[in-house]
């Protein structure tokens, strides 16, 4: 293997349904180092979530993504003078997972993380993450105030009424600590100024655990040690007074008293409570980090050597795509702060909290593997080893793929629907836009074929759903714009439709359709129509790739005398318990707090006018009224 003769860059190039994943899997089991698999997108990072959790049963596999439902960030515009604060919608099942696997990353070397590119932005020092954590063992000598005191450090909160994760609350001679990274109460026992017992309990449904030892990590990024807190100031004020100054001398006045005071409200709630709103963007005060320098981010919680090389393995899936993502994100990052930096809503340190940009990323990661179907040249030419895993273990050929006219399109799609929809199989149709996503969806359940989409705009946790329902027949066709395209493993289509495949650019490049066709490819029924009336040079490029592979398969079956056979997977929905909520019992302890949760969701449901949902949180309400009744 080139990895233990030291190369850094290795790739793989393998088509789809060849056991890109497996192979990974293996380079894996034989380095036998922590794991970084990023991934350009949530829906794919979740399908690997899945995999890799099936593959690696005794290991800690997580997942790491953005925990926005929504965001808008802050931002200024000039032209107009209107100033947008930032808000956010978190998703708190995403912020659990994000939580479990930092902390997975700090105490197991048996950890593999699949991310998305959200592993380059900032997350806080490793360092004072670890040096805030708090060490628990029975015998301790621990007085109640200064337990208490320690969990406020950690940035949890006392809540009596409405416990709920990354909360603590007193029961006499009890705390309980809920934490953030899942469904885990920490019940510590003190009498007489000793900790006297531990115990893990699993909320809010029961089973408990007694143990004797237990680490406490902070309830949020960005805490700040008392330690380093003071010097931070200092140092925020030091910038304040000089940033005033330039402001001033630019005859910006307005801006320099709106700075003084946003700064100066910040600074007075970080002495008060440690935190404050948008305390990321003085991260750099609280890591002593020089203007300029790498934020840190997931990368430097994996480990490093004494002499601080990376000690783990970076893979790049689908690395055709994923590595442009990550060159991309510093560019735009960094132009909306300097807006808000010249206009005295920001100092300049909010710039320094940004994502790595790709020579940063470089240098943070050790060896590392590219894995695509269509690797860019960059990749090939950075690779001490290419591997090619062409032919499939299923010995599946690669689609035949059609070229037809515009002319009557959605008629003869109709028709070719009809045709799989016989046969209990799946269909996907890409087409460029959101909006025609929709619309073409509609118009085939008008025609009542089973149809939904599938675009960004979809919910992270919401579209792993939406596959599984194609795969268990819910569905017969999905539309979609840019996420039907790399890794999905649907092996129930067997029809892959391209809409306005002569419109050159991003969508229907070269890269694209070859990705695209490869969705096909899994079923022994595999076909691709491409929606035309002219021949682009991409088109002509990827049918003759496609053309080259399939004759590479032909040939090898025919001198193994092997049969293709259509892939066999098990229906899986991924990232969800395998054992629902409701179908569990409720400790009477927790009774009422997981109650009060129930009705803060029914509300949220019922004002977003999500009915469906709203329905199911009441029937989970109503169960539990009968079970105390009986």
């Amino acid at each position: 293997m080139g990895f233990k003769k030291k190369n850094r860059f290795q790739t793989l190039l393998g088509v789809t349904g060849s056991g890109k994943t497996l192979s990974m899997a293996h380079t894996i089991s034989a380095l036998g180092k922590p794991t970084l698999i990023i991934s350009h997108n949530k829906t794919l990072a979740a399908q690997l979530y899945e995999e890799f959790s099936t593959i690696f049963p005794q290991d800690h596999v997580h997942y790491f993504v953005s925990y926005y439902d929504y965001y808008q960030p802050e931002a200024y515009m000039p032209a107009s003078d209107t100033y947008i604060e930032k808000s956010v919608q978190i998703n708190e099942e995403i912020d659990r997972l994000r939580h479990a696997a930092v902390r997975s990353v700090l105490q197991y070397p048996n950890t593999i993380v699949i991310a998305s590119v959200s592993c380059i932005y900032n997350l806080g020092s490793p360092q004072s993450y670890k040096n805030l954590s708090f060490s628990l063992q029975i015998g301790d000598v621990l007085s109640k105030r200064d337990f208490l005191k320690a969990l406020l450090t950690l940035q949890f909160e006392r809540n009596e009424i409405g416990f709920w994760r990354g909360n603590f609350r007193i029961r006499d001679r009890y705390i309980d600590v809920w934490m953030p990274e899942g469904d885990t109460i920490l019940r510590v026992a003190l009498k007489e100024n000793i900790i006297e017992e531990l115990i893990l309990m699993q909320a809010p449904f029961g089973d408990s655990e007694a143990i004797t030892s237990f680490t406490l990590f902070p309830a949020k990024f960005w805490s700040s040690e008392e330690s380093s807190r003071k010097k931070a100031i200092e140092r925020i004020q030091k910038d304040l007074a000089g940033q005033v100054s330039v402001l001033e001398k630019a005859k910006k006045n307005l801006e320099a008293e709106r700075l003084r005071r946003r700064t100066r409200y910040d600074i007075a709630l970080i002495e008060e409570v440690g935190w404050c709103k948008g305390i990321e963007n003085y991260s750099r005060y609280f890591e002593d980090r020089k203007e300029g320098s790498a934020p840190y981010t997931l990368i430097d919680y994996f480990p490093h050597t004494e002499s601080g090389e990376a000690d783990f393995l970076t893979i790049i899936d689908e690395s055709h795509i994923t590595i442009p993502q990550i060159r991309g994100m510093h560019n735009g990052d960094r132009a909306r702060k300097t807006t808000l930096v010249e206009h005295g809503f920001r100092l300049p340190s909010a710039i320094d909290n940004r994502p790595l940009t790709f020579k940063e990323f470089l240098e943070k990661t050790g060896q590392t593997l590219f894995a695509s179907a269509t690797p860019t040249p960059y990749e090939l030419q950075k690779s001490s080893l290419v591997a090619e895993q062409i032919v499939r273990p299923t010995f599946l050929l690669d689609p035949v793929v059609e070229v037809r006219p515009t002319k009557n399109q959605i008629p003869n799609l109709l028709s070719e629907i009809e045709k799989r929809v016989a046969k209990n199989q799946r269909v996907l149709v890409t087409v460029l836009t959101k909006r025609l996503a929709e619309a073409l969806s509609e118009h085939l359940k008008d025609k009542k074929i089973k149809t939904t989409y599938l675009h960004s705009e979809i919910d992270t946790l919401e579209r792993p759903k939406i596959l599984f329902d194609l795969r268990k027949g819910t569905y017969d066709v999905l539309v979609g714009v840019n996420l039907l395209r790399e890794g999905l493993d649907l092996p129930e289509v067997s029809l892959v439709v391209i809409l306005d495949a002569d419109k050159e650019g991003f969508l229907r490049d070269r890269t694209s359709f070859i990705q695209i066709a490869g969705r096909a490819a899994r079923h022994i029924d595999g076909f691709v129509i491409m929606y035309s009336d002219k021949i682009t040079k991409s088109m002509k490029e990827a049918l003759l790739e496609v053309g080259r592979r399939r004759k590479t398969q032909e040939a090898y079956n025919t001198k193994h005398h092997t049969k293709p056979v259509s892939i066999a997977k098990e229906l899986k929905i991924t990232l969800q318990s395998a054992q629902k909520e409701e179908d569990l019992p409720v400790r009477s302890e927790f009774e009422k707090t997981y109650r009060n949760e129930l009705k803060r969701q029914l509300e949220l449901a019922q004002r977003n006018l999500q009915f469906e949902k709203a329905a199911q949180i009441k029937a989970k309400i109503d169960s539990l009224k009968t079970d105390k009744k009986k």
